[in-house]
């Protein structure tokens, strides 16, 4: 994928789950459009469904959907379809979901095109949902759409509040019909147990927004969930849809399924996302299991670990962080060129007749090396018999010289971005008045970058001041030539962000912007010059 390339996510839900044939068949439709990503394919016998994941460009996505519905068409007949899951049509439900440099706007354009072109295509009737509704508050939820399932479909489609947005107001026996939409990244996450169909139910009717009725409500807000039996596993499923995992998360409704089986005497025996998961919702759950646990751990792929083993994510099937993580999956975590460089090719880089990399990443690079050494020291002392007493305080000090360290790495290759971002507008055609007006706005918002990535720099280290002081008082004294050379990097790149900022500042023409900008660029280097030097100081008095 290009880098700023607008990139959309497609979850297509075929009600097949059962036939090789038809699960490949489909897969390789999607695969067989360029722009396009396929990432999952999870098939289950006893919903007797396919849940595919792709990613790529707004036109991309659409198109690799509509090949894959033409597949469907031919191979998929639901006059005879049996099986656990809701399901209303051939092509259930089919949502577009905003992922990198896109926005609901651009989800919902893709939803509404796809729509018409696959009833105009298969003369097939489709229904629009969530952020993609327009024909009133019934319309917007899919359990709402899909009730009465493909059994009731021909008498609700004649009534007048469920005439389909596109295609025919007419039941299709082969197809049922599709329900499309556009809304925010949804995690399929199923609560395995081993219970009975009804006993998971009795959970999820707990737990789900909707609970029993409007006067029995469930416990979590922007959840969704029924329980099933899976015949394949022999075991029960609370299967859940958590459409805002912010407002509710996976460790919640873990903790919440554990406790309310307890109750009734059943197990849980671990869990299983269907699909991919973003990856903050994985550090928030290992997050919540290191504050209750009282763990320490920084390193991202040991919290991915913890949070796969407190859910048991792998009960059923192995969890492969690069291939169920969507920024591990598409690659939205990888580093720049700069940062993926190796040491001698960075610093020859520098040293060549380009004017970037320049001052700024090199300011970025040093200030990350100030924070580093700061969170070794750190490590040198935690953990160690010897400083048993000091664990709380290093625990303090590390966390946040460690988060620092890599909050700062990006901005290597931010701030050589930033300048030929800022040359290239400089380039922009002026010859028209309306090329002039574009000229003029990317210089704006490339100065703007250009200062505001320094100052990012500057920002963050002005927050490892504290900790440093930490470890200048406590840490390990065999690190002392560390934590010195650690305090005069961060100093450094202080500097050399600061005077990056200062070189970019009067390209910004709102002068108010500018002098607050000023102000604080001035506060953050004179606070770091004066706290290298207490810092050094603290650490030349001290003899252990």
């Amino acid at each position: 994928m290009a880098a700023g390339a607008a990139l959309l996510e497609c979850v297509p839900n075929f009600s097949e789950g059962r036939r090789k044939e038809v699960i490949e068949g489909i897969a390789a439709a999607v695969k067989s459009v360029n722009g396009v990503q396929l990432l999952d394919v999870d098939p289950s016998v006893s919903a007797n469904r396919t849940v595919y994941t792709f990613v790529g460009g707004p036109e991309d996505v659409v198109e690799a959907a509509l090949h894959a519905c033409r597949v469907a068409h031919q191979l998929i007949d639901m006059s005879g379809h049996k099986g656990e899951h809701p399901r209303l049509g051939a092509l259930d439900v089919c949502p577009f979901i905003p992922v990198a440099n896109a926005c609901m706007a651009d989800a919902v354009r893709c939803a509404n095109e796809f729509a018409r072109r696959l009833a105009a295509d298969l003369h097939v009737p489709v229904y629009l949902y969530q952020d993609a509704a327009v024909k009133g508050p019934h319309r917007v939820s899919l359990p709402s759409i899909r009730a009465g399932e493909y059994e009731g479909l021909a008498a609700k489609i004649k009534l007048a509040d469920w005439v389909p947005d596109y295609g025919p107001a007419e039941f299709v026996p082969s197809w049922g019909a599709t329900v499309c939409g556009a809304r925010p990244f949804l995690i399929a996450y199923n609560v395995n147990m081993l219970s009975t169909k009804e006993q998971a139910h009795r959970v999820a009717l707990d737990i789900r927004e909707q609970g029993r009725s409007k006067d029995e409500p469930g416990k979590f807000k922007s959840c969704r969930a029924i329980g099933w039996y899976l015949s394949d596993e022999n075991m029960a499923q609370v299967s859940i849809n958590l459409t805002d995992f912010t407002v509710t998360s996976m460790h919640q409704v873990y903790e919440e399924c554990k406790a309310i089986s307890q109750s009734l005497s059943l197990a849980v025996v671990g869990s299983q996302l269907v699909g991919l998961v973003p990856l903050q919702a994985m550090l928030d759950s290992a997050r919540h299991y290191m504050h209750s646990e009282n763990l320490f751990i920084t390193d991202e792929a040991q919290q991915i670990r913890l949070a796969v083993e407190r859910l048991g994510l792998d009960s059923v099937e192995k969890f492969r962080p690069e291939e169920r993580i969507i920024e591990y999956v598409v690659g939205l975590n990888k580093r720049g060129p700069l940062l993926s460089s190796t040491l001698d090719g960075f610093v020859r880089e520098l040293g060549s007749r380009s004017s970037a990399p320049g001052g700024g990443s090199a300011a970025a690079v040093i200030a990350a090396m100030g924070a580093g050494l700061g969170a070794m020291t750190g490590w040198m002392t935690y953990g160690k018999r010897k400083f048993e007493s000091l664990d709380k305080q290093m625990r303090a000090a590390i966390g946040p010289l460690d988060a620092a360290m890599k909050e700062l790495l990006p901005l290597v290759d931010a701030d050589t971005d930033a300048f030929k971002a800022y040359t290239s507008a400089l380039g922009l055609a002026k010859s028209t008045e309306e090329e002039k007006a574009r000229r003029t706005e990317a210089v704006r918002v490339a100065s703007l970058q250009t200062v505001n990535v320094p100052l990012s720099v500057m920002r963050i280290c002005d927050k490892c001041w504290e900790h440093l002081h930490v470890l200048a008082a406590h840490g390990n004294i065999n690190c002392k030539s560390d934590l010195q050379v650690g305090a005069k990097s961060l100093e450094t790149g202080v500097f050399g962000a600061y005077q990056n900022v200062r070189i970019n500042l009067p390209s910004i023409t709102d002068t108010d912007l500018r002098a607050k900008i000023s102000s604080e660029a001035d506060a953050v280097y004179t606070r770091a010059v004066q706290q290298c030097k207490l810092l050094l100081d603290a650490v030349d008095e001290r003899s252990t």
